[in-house]
């Protein structure tokens, strides 16, 4: 969900059990944050400056700390508070979902005797246990190199913001994005905390946000191999989340999850014994039955019949809801202008850019307050960003010290690079905007938090929601969404949305037809058998939702159909725009 909208959510949702992910990419970001809550709740702070002997991983252990030690202040006020109408231990109760514990509390408004009661009302109190305080670490962003030079590879962006995870005391989790990082998955087993102490128990957990099944094997056999174990593997849509997309080659969430239902047992099975050999070499106690492992999903999710749908025919041990919280202010940071345009956004509003300087798509809504200061620097003539933080930093065309394609720098000397070629006009014109699409996105992610909370009062906001949010338009409470999540209301803004599968194939198919135009053009290097399979799987994955459509009503499965052939049409006509690749046919 970006830096600043979740950075301080913890704060806002944990006492109430909700876990949430903090992002560890912006120190300065936290460093910011942490001294704004210590002077609003009136604690001590001091300032880590630049000149600390390590100041990105204490910046983060710090602010850990700060979080962890808020949190259980607030835990005891809520398990202590009267069970009265509007308390906190009410409010926590009341949202939790038909299970037993929301049972039980349901069976103690009914006893009448004042005695018994009280009785039962202390014994759901310890029960209001919190939410985990997680944090996330996209392994792209791991800089080893900074403007006075190369630095020791432990003090590396990623290797850094491990260790400030590590050191910490929380007991949580860690979420590993964007593939694998081989010194930073190495770097993991240098930490007591990530291995079994001596009665099994992981203090701190791994997660790993994984785009198919052969993706989660991979990483969990090369941790295993150093005697970490994965916890979690997270299945998020390639295409159909907020922030960074990572499309795949048109594999669709649907056949991956079935995959994982099918394999869970294998998958756990191949890790364990891999996962204990390496603990017998490293002399640890081997572990007899595997840790548990969840596999969980996000990416698009929109209704409670959804929700269960995962939940109940894939077999998946959580899902996750990121996007439609971004309308939800009392849980993220988005200051009220852009809490006014996320709720008057249309399907065209949020759009998949070339944003990035890493070079992956980005989600970003179209009349942000980044978007809007990058049109303006084009056309005053003054592109790129002065790049004030640099987490992305990392092309070396120009210089010896890597630089951000969204930089001022870079872009000036990419234009005059290109203004000297002998291009034809048309292909300089692509060019150029090619160079030109990239803006600063490290710092604009964080300007929700500052923007908000009055840090910097001249933040443009980089606001990167998942396209998903075109379906939400009214600014809810905690209550509400989480009320939406577990099918006590609804917020959706029209009973016209399409089923969350039926999106993300679309989107897939809008990606598709890119791709064959870009191609086609000569702006991307494409091969045949890479649009081949491509279209494979997406033939495979519609025939795969043929199937799957048995499983629902007889009005959602008529749509759901209809949706697919049109769909599928669609695929069969962008393909022959590009020479020499031969269409396929239906797998069925």
């Amino acid at each position: 969900m970006g830096t600043g909208f979740s950075i301080d959510t913890p704060l806002k949702v944990a006492k109430y059990g909700i876990s949430s992910v903090v992002s560890l990419v912006d120190d300065v970001l936290i460093e910011q944050m942490r001294r704004f809550h210590c002077e609003r709740l009136d604690l001590p702070y001091v300032e880590i400056p630049d000149s600390d002997e390590d100041p990105r991983a204490n910046r983060i252990t710090a602010y850990l700390e700060l979080l962890s030690e808020v949190i259980r202040g607030q835990v005891k006020a809520l398990q202590s508070s009267p069970f009265e109408s509007g308390s906190e231990i009410t409010r926590y109760f009341e949202m939790l979902p038909e299970a037993p514990l929301k049972r039980s509390y349901l069976e103690m408004l009914k006893v009448s005797d004042p005695k018994q009661k009280t009785e039962l009302q202390n014994s759901l109190r310890p029960q209001a246990v919190p939410g985990s305080i997680d944090v996330n670490i996209m392994t792209k962003l791991d800089r080893d190199v900074d403007d006075s030079g190369k630095r020791s590879p432990e003090f590396a962006d990623a290797m850094a913001a491990l260790r400030g995870y590590a050191r910490s005391g929380l007991r949580s989790s860690i979420v590993f994005s964007a593939g694998i990082n081989r010194r930073l998955f190495s770097y993991l087993a240098k930490f007591d905390d990530f291995l079994p102490d001596d009665h099994g128990i992981l203090r701190k957990k791994i997660v790993l946000k994984v785009s198919d099944f052969r993706s989660a094997i991979i990483q969990g056999r090369y941790l295993a191999k150093r005697g970490l174990w994965v916890s979690e593997f997270r299945v998020e849509s390639g295409l159909n989340c907020g922030g960074h997309a990572f499309p795949s080659e048109g594999h669709l969430m649907g056949p991956i999850l079935d995959e994982f239902k099918r394999k869970k047992t294998e998958l756990i099975d191949d890790h364990h014994k891999i996962y204990n050999r390496m603990l017998a070499a490293l002399e640890r106690p081997q572990v007899q039955s595997p840790h548990e492992v969840r596999i969980t999903v996000q990416g698009g999710i929109g209704t409670a019949d959804e929700n269960r749908f995962l939940l109940h025919h894939f077999g998946v041990d959580g899902t996750g809801w990121g996007t439609p919280f971004l309308l939800v202010p009392e849980v993220t940071n988005v200051d009220d202008i852009h809490l006014e345009k996320l709720s008057a956004a249309a399907g065209s509003d949020v759009y998949l850019s070339d944003r990035s300087p890493l070079g992956v798509p980005f989600w970003i809504l179209r009349n942000c307050g980044s978007e809007q200061l990058h049109r303006q620097r084009i056309d005053t003539d003054e592109p790129g960003s002065p790049c004030p933080k640099g987490y992305l930093a990392a092309n070396t065309e120009f210089t010896d010290v890597p630089i951000c394609r969204a930089s001022r720098q870079y872009q000036h000397r990419k234009l005059l690079q290109l203004a000297r070629s002998d291009h034809s006009a048309e292909r300089l014109r692509a060019m150029k905007e090619r160079v030109l699409a990239k803006s600063c996105i490290c710092h604009g992610v964080g300007g929700g938090a500052t923007l908000k909370l009055g840090i910097d009062p001249e933040a443009n906001p980089a606001i990167c929601s998942g396209p998903n949010i075109a379906n939400f338009s009214k600014v809810a409470s905690l209550e509400e969404m989480v009320s939406h999540i577990y099918g006590r209301l609804s917020l959706l803004s029209s009973s016209d949305r399409p089923h969350m599968f039926i999106s993300e194939l679309s989107i897939y198919v809008d990606y598709f037809r890119q791709e064959v135009q870009e191609a086609s053009e000569g702006l991307v290097d494409r091969t045949a058998k890479y649009f081949r399979e491509f279209k494979h799987n997406l033939i495979t994955g519609i025939d795969y939702y043929r199937n799957l459509a048995e499983q629902f009503s007889v009005e959602q499965k008529e749509r759901f159909l209809s949706e697919l052939d049109t769909l599928f049409s669609e695929i069969e006509d962008a393909l022959p725009a590009v020479p020499a690749v031969i269409p396929i046919q239906s797998a069925t």
